[in-house]
């Protein structure tokens, strides 16, 4: 199994006391992915759980966390998008924001979420889709990413590294967890 543990740092200041970390595990075509937001999460807007979650688009807009897979050097790439309140996307892009479509492959993204006063989990396992997990000798990377919504409405961006003057999620040095094979 390859596992990265990571941090995420946000975008220019952040007036939130959050940390945000996890785990990041490939084995066998099957991905595991968990987040862990700790801080005084009062400070932040987070949706209540929905009970059934929903494949849906914009979760962005609010709070939301996010994995983003490609084989190392390739063009198309894969962001998997998921909302505290348990909906979620996963799209497969064709190059840098080209092609956006959403990924066939997925009819449901089941994921748990453990939320406490000072903490809230997220925790995901799926087998990644087809495109992404052959050929078996490719070797992947990831980017993790975070958009939190504050209090006041206002949007920040998390990232292993901002690798461009503006937050961008898509930019391939932001790819910075080298995973090996899948």
């Amino acid at each position: 199994m390859n596992c990265q543990s990571f941090s995420l740092v946000p975008f220019g200041p952040s007036s939130t006391n959050l940390t945000i970390c996890g785990d990041l595990a490939l084995h066998a075509g099957v991905m595991e992915v968990v987040f862990k937001l700790e801080g005084d999460l009062s400070a932040i807007r987070i949706a209540p759980p929905a009970g059934a979650g929903e494949r849906r688009d914009l979760l962005w807009q609010t709070t939301c966390l996010e994995v983003f897979l490609a084989h190392r050097g390739a063009g198309p790439y894969w962001e998997f998008n998921l909302s505290p309140a348990g909906h979620w996307n996963v799209y497969r892009l064709e190059s840098y924001r080209q092609g956006l479509a959403p990924e066939p492959a997925y009819a449901q993204l089941p994921f748990s979420v453990q939320r406490h006063r000072q903490q809230l989990s997220l925790s995901l396992r799926c087998s990644l889709p087809p495109a992404l997990a052959a050929p078996a000798t490719a070797d992947l990377e990831a980017a993790i990413t975070a958009v939190i919504q504050q209090s006041d409405g206002s949007l920040s961006y998390w990232a292993l590294n901002h690798p461009a003057a503006e937050a961008d999620f898509h930019h391939r040095d932001g790819f910075s967890l080298h995973l090996g094979r899948a």
